[in-house]
């Protein structure tokens, strides 16, 4: 049984439990919002601790002596979260998803800049590839999403997720919050196809990059790693609903 036959066996496993009731949904989907957010912000050098962002995001209290700008990509980062829930149903992500994530992530760290392809240039620190000129940006996004259209059908669902990850943060559209967008892209497409979320804790980073500079050339240990992340995930699940399933 390869990494992909586990996924969509352990898949199978909770979609026997469907349709989940609605207070368990609410409970899932909340789990990961503080989890997700926190990961995917450390992972970019966010302070903010697993359980300060709980704090924050349930109960609203600030953490003293910690920078403003990490709440704010916290709170931004939740809304985003909260949006992605909104395309659940839906067969279809698109450039206007991404930039509306990329506003409501944004929006109270740099308005001007949220939700708007980034005027300048930048370099990708420890990567030798260069990311999109600024005058291809725009076209590069929309062919992007005109891959997404065409070819989802013809990708295993969590080899798509991780995918579009990678082609996104290549083309790095906006000045900043590219990995975090990504990531909620990835996530949004698992979500969509009945998968559960990835999360990349921040003890996986270096591993996370270092495969993602790897998939400029070969991105087939990227999207195991990626097809892991979901395992993870559903493994957790299963325990938190007391699913019997044998270790795989």
């Amino acid at each position: 049984m390869d990494l992909y036959e586990k996924v969509d066996r352990l898949k199978s496993l909770i979609d026997e439990q469907r349709p989940l009731e609605d207070d368990l949904l609410k409970e899932i989907r909340a789990y990961y919002r503080i989890g997700l957010t926190w990961s995917s912000n450390a992972i970019e050098g966010n302070t903010l601790t697993e359980s300060e962002t709980k704090i924050l995001l349930e109960d609203g209290l600030t953490v003293g002596g910690k920078p403003l700008r990490d709440t704010f990509e916290s709170l931004g980062h939740a809304r985003a979260y909260d949006f992605m829930f909104t395309l659940l149903r839906s067969e279809q992500i698109t450039e206007t998803d991404a930039l509306t994530m990329h506003r409501m992530f944004y929006q109270d760290i740099n308005p001007e800049e949220a939700g708007r392809y980034r005027t300048r240039s930048v370099l990708i620190t420890g990567s030798n590839y260069a990311v999109s000129k600024v005058e291809k940006i725009k076209k590069d996004v929309a062919t992007l999403f005109q891959w997404v259209a065409v070819e989802r059908k013809n990708y295993h669902p969590v080899k798509f997720a991780a995918q579009l990850h990678k082609r996104f943060v290549f083309i790095h559209p906006f000045i900043d919050g590219n990995g975090r967008i990504a990531r909620l892209l990835m996530n949004t497409a698992l979500i969509q196809a009945g998968y559960m979320v990835a999360v990349i804790p921040p003890i996986l980073r270096e591993n996370y990059i270092a495969l993602l500079e790897q998939a400029h050339q070969d991105d087939r240990p990227f999207m195991d790693f990626i097809a892991e992340r979901v395992l993870e995930s559903e493994k957790e699940i299963m325990r938190l609903l007391h699913i019997p399933f044998s270790e795989i």
